[in-house]
């Protein structure tokens, strides 16, 4: 009988284990400065002016790139002057899987290039002075990945 109480109480802690296991793991993103002042608890932004995600779980940014949607901590180098603070950001409440993109064609043109709903977005955080160097947003063009997480 003891030997049955400590075989399932091994096996309660391993259940326990992995279960506390998945709570850690669980991501949760982190609003970047330049990002919508409400956009407490969303996952993604959808930037119309460059035709381009952001994932904040990730901190990654998804864009098409030789006719694939790459994922990247930074922007391609052609939107090195793209300004993320002053940009329009969509807020996408309604989705919860992992590929956006799927609804492109309808997020283009629901909010085309310029989208701004006639007036200027606040931001999350402040923009950075001029003089001051930042490393949010960088624009930079390392570390690219396919849509199946490849670089």
């Amino acid at each position: 009988m003891k030997k049955i109480r400590l075989l399932i109480g091994g096996l309660l802690l391993v259940i326990a284990g992995t279960t506390v296991h998945a709570q850690v793991s669980v991501q949760i993103g982190v609003t970047p400065a330049w990002g919508p002042a409400e956009s407490s608890g969303v996952r993604y932004y959808y930037l119309p002016d460059i035709e381009a995600y952001y994932d904040v779980n990730d901190g990654t940014y998804i864009y098409m790139n030789g006719g694939k949607w790459r994922h990247s901590r930074d922007l391609p180098a052609a939107y090195a002057n793209y300004d993320l603070y002053g940009g329009y950001k969509v807020m996408l409440n309604d989705y919860h899987g992992e590929r956006p993109y799927d609804n492109f064609r309808s997020h283009r043109r629901s909010y085309p290039k310029g989208y701004n709903r006639g007036h200027e977005q606040k931001t999350y955080g402040h923009r950075p002075d001029k003089g001051e160097h930042h490393d949010e947003g960088n624009h930079g063009h390392e570390g690219h990945e396919d849509h199946d997480g490849h670089k």
